[in-house]
């Protein structure tokens, strides 16, 4: 079964998104990264200027043929569905991604805005209906602690 953690008060997703993307791929973790199109693009460009002295290789669905999607550790898709490795996936968008329990892991990002929580919370109760164990995790808590 598909673990779920929910990542919760971060005041920039698409930068966290960033770090925990670099993370995952120091450690060998191939990623498909969801969401709407324009915080793709964000995500998109961020990782390629967000550290100077590194690159993480990624690609997006709607421009890579399938040689560069299977050799690409991260994977932007509008959709999840089609995607060369079901590792971890990493929901940026407000609904919950069509095909999750493919993957192995499922990592929610929920940002400090009121819809974003709305949104999380019935992505929240539709996992839990399922049967998942979810994790949580207070971004805020943790970098304050």
């Amino acid at each position: 079964m598909t673990e779920v953690a929910f990542h919760f008060n971060m005041p920039d997703k698409v930068a966290y998104a960033c770090r925990l993307v670099r993370k995952a791929s120091r450690a060998g973790t191939r990623v498909v990264v969801t969401g709407e199109p324009t915080l793709l693009r964000s995500l998109d460009t961020e990782l390629w200027t967000f550290s100077p002295l590194e690159f993480i290789p990624h690609c997006h669905t709607a421009q890579a043929d399938v040689q560069v999607l299977a050799a690409s550790p991260v994977v932007l898709a509008e959709a999840p569905r089609g995607v060369p490795h079901h590792e971890v996936l990493v929901n940026l968008g407000g609904t919950v991604p069509e095909g999750f329990e493919r993957f192995e892991r499922l990592i929610e990002l929920v940002s400090l805005e009121q819809d974003d929580r709305i949104e999380a919370r019935a992505r929240w109760k539709h996992y839990k209906d399922r049967g998942y164990a979810i994790v949580r995790h207070d971004i805020v808590a943790r970098e304050g602690a």
